[in-house]
């Protein structure tokens, strides 16, 4: 965060009037640009990118319609329209339509032995080309190397005094850039820092073999402004500064659920993973880290939604030509524009520039989706604090824009659960998905684990995996004796399973048979109850019939 209040809760800064320098970034810590009609002193060792500050300021105000003039006093007017022209600043166009304007200060070294030189041709040569063009900006380029070339103290301070007058008289907006001594303070340059109202250091560092740049507001009168240390790196237009610390928490919330394009971990994972969201995909080499990444951006550019894929370890062709031999053809969606790919080596610059680069890559393509392959490979931008800097970057910007990150993180070893990113960014990891590989009776299998799924009711059980020229195929859970059974040994204790089955059916349909028989038996006794029931019946009438022809045949006797 910043260390200072923004220019609407300041007064002062409400009151003070800016100039926008236009440069990216810049006029963000500024809190709206440079002070307007005074003086800001650029300062910084060779090589920070101060006279392309200068380039920058004038060019880009004349741009936007605020003439301006360019003092430099190391090269020739031509060496620096070509060295703004490799920038994409094209002077020579704004120069033709009196909008900028290129003073040389290059003096032959001859004339201060002479004491012929004076500031003060120099400044009525630019107060007059100032009126002309109505300039509102000047850029005085490496003043300290005249000034050193003076041996008598007196003269330089006669010399800064006269550009102070001049400096408060012009009415200009004015940037001097000054290289500070290696050894103590000059005594111009102090005086310079003393008479500014705002100083802006540049600052080229080294940090583990790796060029990085910082740049730090050291004062600004009147005037709130950022002031940490924020990167900025130099490229083909212009200078970009990464102003990370002063953006607030202004992530969108977790969207609706997205497929990761396969069903079954879809359905582990409750759903999908959510838009707006960051996943992680962590495991040791070979786990199908990359496989699952290009089946999610598979699934999500056939939705018709954009996704960056920036890769650190292989070249597009050959990322796209490996994922082919398990059924993914991601050339088709670099046709359609719908997949773009951002590949660079880690070391290849540090980690402010790789940052601004895919920012920008970011701007112009406008991806739903961004993954990362792999963010252990981040580490080679500088080291661990380097690697965590550019991950937490890229982390708030995709929350910021609502990007949806695919994170993969290549594990060495045995690794815990504490750390799984490796980066310590896993508090900002709203899903983690650990693939393992698990050995047993001699051969060597795969294992997916949700350790974490924020916002969702995921699945807690590890799921066997295989990689099938179909992507990844998911097989059901199989647990054995407290473990979940794998490879061979699941298909050992499937066939005990299925044995143990058939001898269970055999047994089930023996003692069908049994209550078969058994029923049948009782069926027959029923019937021969039944018959013994109707017999004894029939016997019981016949001896009734019999009871009665006798009773009837004494009757009949007796009447005769």
């Amino acid at each position: 965060m910043k260390n200072s209040k923004n220019a609407s809760e300041n007064p002062s800064s409400q009151s003070l009037k800016k100039l926008k320098t236009f440069i990216t970034g810049l006029d963000e810590i500024l809190e709206g640009g440079l002070p307007a009609n005074r003086t800001t002193i650029v300062n910084g060792m060779v090589g920070s990118g101060k006279s392309i500050f200068g380039l920058e300021f004038i060019y880009r105000g004349a741009l936007n319609n605020e003439p301006g003039i360019f003092v430099g006093f190391e090269e020739s007017a031509q060496h620096i329209r070509e060295n703004a022209l490799s920038l994409g600043m094209d002077y020579k166009i704004l120069e033709n339509q009196n909008k900028l304007c290129i003073v040389e200060g290059q003096l032959p070294t001859d004339i201060f032995l002479r004491g012929e030189f004076s500031l003060k041709g120099l400044l009525a040569i630019v107060t007059g080309k100032s009126k002309e063009m109505g300039a509102k900006r000047i850029v005085i380029d490496a003043l300290d190397v005249v000034l050193r070339l003076f041996d008598n103290l007196k003269d330089v301070r006669n010399e800064m005094h006269l550009l102070n007058n001049w400096l408060n008289d012009s009415g200009l907006t004015i940037v001097m850039t000054l290289r500070p001594s290696k050894t103590m303070v000059s005594p111009f340059q102090d005086f310079f820092d003393s008479l500014s109202d705002c100083i802006i250091h540049l600052d080229n560092r080294i940090i583990n073999q790796i060029a990085t740049r910082r740049i730090q507001v050291v004062k600004y009168r009147g005037s709130g402004f950022g002031s940490n240390e924020y990167p900025y790196v130099i490229t083909s237009e212009g200078i970009q500064v990464a102003p990370i610390s002063t953006i607030g928490l202004n992530h969108k919330p977790l969207g609706e659920y997205i497929s990761s394009g396969n069903a079954d971990l879809d359905l582990m994972l409750g759903g999908g993973f959510r838009r707006a969201s960051c996943n992680l995909i962590a495991g040791l080499p070979g786990v199908g880290k990359t496989i699952l990444a290009a089946t999610y951006a598979t699934s999500s550019c056939k939705r018709g939604e954009k996704v960056l894929y920036v890769g650190f370890e292989e070249s597009e062709p050959a990322l796209i030509d490996n994922v082919k031999s398990t059924g993914i053809l991601l050339d088709q969606f670099t046709k359609n524009n719908t997949l773009s790919f951002l590949i660079r080596f880690p070391e290849e610059m540090g980690a402010e520039e790789h940052f601004i680069l895919l920012k920008n890559k970011i701007n112009k393509f406008n991806p739903q989706h961004l993954i990362i392959d792999a963010i252990s490979s981040t580490l080679r931008m500088g080291g661990k604090q380097a690697s965590y800097e550019y991950l937490m970057r890229v982390l708030n910007l995709s929350k910021t824009l609502g990007i949806t990150t695919l994170f993969l993180n290549q594990l060495m070893g045995e690794t815990g659960f504490k750390e799984i990113s490796g980066s310590n960014i896993s508090s900002m990891i709203d899903t983690v998905l650990y693939l393992n590989y698990i050995e047993s009776s001699g051969e060597t299998n795969r294992l997916a684990h949700i350790l974490k799924s924020r916002g969702s009711k995921h699945s807690n059980q590890k799921r066997e995996y295989r990689i099938t020229d179909n992507s990844f195929q998911f097989k059901d859970i199989y647990v054995g004796e407290n473990q979940v059974l794998t490879g061979s040994a699941r298909r050992i204790q499937e066939a005990k399973d299925a044995a143990a089955l058939k001898l269970m059916e055999f047994q089930i349909e023996e003692k069908e048979l049994d209550l078969q028989r058994l029923k049948l038996t009782m069926e027959q006794y029923f019937v021969d109850q039944k018959l013994r029931a109707e017999l004894r019946g029939n016997v019981a009438k016949k001896k009734a019939v019999r009871v009665e022809i006798k009773k009837s045949s004494k009757n009949n006797l007796k009447g005769k």
